[in-house]
């Protein structure tokens, strides 16, 4: 990418949404970039195997952590209204999906993803707000859960309220976990007995956040006993 200079960031309101403006960052580009991160549409199909392809690109360069998805399931996602996408005015450039289990008692945002030549510009974390709203909207009662071993993804998901468990207080949906087999670490998670991995789970759970918001409220802001027991089994 060659060295990155100072980046000017602005924000552009354009039909209640909000584009993204940045110069580009190295020498032979100088194209100023417009990254919209939007719900993915039938129009956004045609972005499907840059999708996967992304991922399997990110999968190498880590050595661990994502599994790939059939072009297939990608394509049901954004079908179904339950995908984010982040795109560079047409180019392809960061991907997000939603998917519930257990009966809609768990829902997970997976598979988020940024082309390399994009990172750095806080575009991972566009997608991943984006992605917890529109869970929070289509499941509201729900847990939101993840797994993931990029630290990046671990700050972001702390920032919007998500604690890290251990996988006993994730989803036991079989359908979940049939999806590790993919990840090159499944051997590992086979081994524990599915009980550790090097993934960090981590989980929103709205009814402690909402009892921890009204804990707060009613002592003007301070922790109060109830609020700190509550800290103390990490449920937020």
């Amino acid at each position: 990418m060659g060295k990155k200079a100072k980046i000017m960031h602005k924000y552009l309101h354009q039909d209640h949404k909000y584009a993204y403006i940045c110069p580009a960052i190295n020498k032979t580009n100088r194209q100023r970039m417009k990254i919209d991160v939007v719900v993915a549409t039938e129009k956004h199909l045609k972005y499907v195997q840059a999708i996967n392809d992304t991922i399997d690109e990110a999968a190498k360069a880590r050595g661990t952590g994502i599994a790939r998805r059939t072009d297939e399931y990608i394509t049901s996602k954004i079908q179904q209204g339950k995908a984010i996408i982040a795109l560079n005015r047409e180019e392809f450039v960061g991907f997000c999906y939603v998917e519930s289990w257990g009966h809609e008692n768990f829902v997970a945002n997976s598979g988020l993803i940024v082309k390399q030549s994009y990172r750095g510009l806080g575009i991972a974390k566009r997608i991943k707000k984006e992605a917890f709203e529109l869970s929070r909207k289509k499941f509201p009662h729900a847990k939101l859960f993840g797994l993931t071993t990029g630290e990046q993804v671990m700050r972001i998901n702390t920032e919007l309220g998500y604690v890290p468990v251990t996988f006993a207080k994730l989803t036991d949906d079989e359908q979940f976990w049939e999806g590790c087999k993919s990840c090159v670490n499944y051997d590992i998670l086979q081994r524990t007995n599915m009980t550790k991995c090097l993934c960090t789970g981590m989980v929103y759970d709205p009814e402690l956040v909402a009892r921890r918001d009204a804990a707060l409220k009613k002592t003007g802001g301070k922790r109060s006993g109830i609020a700190r027991l509550l800290k103390k089994f990490a449920c937020f």
